[in-house]
């Protein structure tokens, strides 16, 4: 692949972005790389944490506008259901944990691409920035979505209207990101998470990411049973086994990532 880079360490997948001539902006090569990616993680069974950064000094500048036609156009609704809806479906029902390595700027549908992850590490010269409402654009990608989830109604629409640059700080505060770190220590701490979710009960980790994106819209009783239902799943794990094992034994749990009953040596 030309726009994104892929490198696999200890279970780790990172995925790059790698237009930074241009801040990485997404165009329709780097969207079907990235889609196809994506997926080749999701299959890859050596793979148990994704990380997704960018290359140069920024993350990703959304969407590239030099693909935007003049004129009247479908290319708006067109370019977001094939392209960007599909990727944001795809990191969000990706049953592995997604790292967000925020290493520079993420405006527009590249804040989109950052919130979508699930544990997001931004650098502290990193910066939001919402971006469309500057173009008379509103926020697409799955932005409203998790701006209304994470900040609430009042704070979200002052995001999504205002266009004012978040520094790092202000997203950890806001709760936007999990860890904001100085650029030096940045690399070496995407790696530390990175190897701390890929030697965890990986597909646990999917269990709960679908409970956590269920929760947003589920009734509770709806969620109870599925919370019963996924915790059997997990009861019968290997992992599962191993944890026990390890908590009687006082020792660090040794979780290969597999879910399938124990002693069943299936997936």
């Amino acid at each position: 692949m030309d726009t994104v880079l892929i490198s696999y360490t200890d279970g780790v997948a990172t995925l790059t972005l790698n237009r930074p001539e241009v801040a990485n902006a997404v165009n329709a090569q780097m969207g079907q790389e990235l889609l196809a990616a994506l997926r080749s993680a999701e299959q890859d069974p050596r793979v148990r944490c994704i990380v997704l950064t960018g290359a140069g000094k920024a993350f990703c500048a959304g969407q590239d506008l030099k693909e935007v036609p003049s004129g009247q156009t479908t290319f708006f609704g067109d370019v977001l259901r094939q392209r960007y809806n599909p990727l944001i479906q795809t990191m969000r029902s990706i049953p592995k944990p997604i790292i967000g390595a925020i290493n520079g700027v993420a405006a527009g549908a590249g804040m989109a691409l950052a919130l979508a992850t699930d544990f997001r590490i931004m650098s502290r010269e990193a910066r939001f920035v919402e971006a469309f409402i500057a173009l008379a654009l509103v926020p697409d990608s799955g932005s409203s979505f998790f701006y209304v989830r994470s900040l609430g109604y009042a704070r979200a629409f002052e995001l999504a209207t205002l266009n004012k640059p978040i520094s790092a700080e202000l997203a950890l505060q806001l709760g936007l990101v999990n860890v904001v770190v100085s650029p030096e220590a940045f690399s070496q701490t995407v790696s530390r998470f990175a190897h701390l979710y890929a030697h965890g009960p990986t597909r646990t980790y999917g269990y709960v990411k679908d409970l956590l994106n269920r929760a947003l819209s589920l009734p509770l009783e709806e969620i109870l049973e599925l919370e019963a239902e996924y915790q059997q799943r997990a009861g019968e794990s290997a992992d599962y086994a191993e944890g026990f094992q390890a908590f009687l034994e006082k020792r660090p749990p040794r979780f290969t990532g597999d879910a399938a009953p124990h002693g069943s040596g299936k997936s």
